[in-house]
């Protein structure tokens, strides 16, 4: 078992809009603010959408299917 504090890597953050695993420490999609709360993107299409609509992705209203099967 690693632990993170000790390995110097952070825990995976989940992309909001598209539920994706994001490299916390180098974000692809870059990061948005909101309601006091920092959020990671895999792209920056997810982070658009995620900042034209913060509330519907995080409530669950809308996401994006990427398509796993």
């Amino acid at each position: 078992m690693k632990i993170p504090f000790l390995t110097g890597k952070s825990p995976p953050a989940t992309d909001p809009v598209c539920h994706m695993a994001v490299d916390a420490s180098k974000p692809p999609g870059g990061i948005a603010a909101f309601a006091g709360r920092t959020y990671y993107f895999c792209g920056p299409g997810c982070r658009v959408a995620f900042e034209r609509e913060p509330e519907a992705y995080l409530s669950g209203e809308k996401a994006v299917d990427m398509g796993r099967r």
